[in-house]
């Protein structure tokens, strides 16, 4: 990929708490749930998401947030997130592209230099 080609390549994907038919998702934590079965403890001793996976909510709908990295990195990972997201009938849609991943990654780091 080149330039811009790169800039607007999908680099996630996001499963929705909303069924196929339109039912939101239970229980209210689904979210942070699966999202823990991805944690591990950090250096602070606590709990911490994985940079790959994490809960979001868009719209007032609790979401989880899948870096498409994953599936190089850890494949058993990700086809258990699709595996999940499918099993339950759950809406999935593209996420960011790489131009606004980093964005908000230096926004979240404080530097938008």
């Amino acid at each position: 990929m080149t330039g811009q080609a790169a800039a607007s390549a999908v680099v996630e994907f996001v499963i929705q708490g909303l069924t196929l038919d339109g039912r939101p998702f239970r229980p209210g934590d689904w979210a942070e749930r699966l999202c823990g079965v991805m944690s591990a403890f950090g250096g602070d001793h606590r709990m911490q998401y994985s940079p790959y996976v994490h809960p979001v909510t868009a719209g007032g709908l609790r979401c989880v947030v899948v870096d498409i990295r994953l599936e190089e990195i850890e494949p058993m990972a990700y086809r258990f997130l699709l595996s999940f997201a499918r099993d339950n009938e759950l809406r999935t849609r593209d996420g960011r592209v790489a131009e606004r991943t980093e964005l908000a990654r230096l926004q979240r780091a404080g530097d938008t230099n």
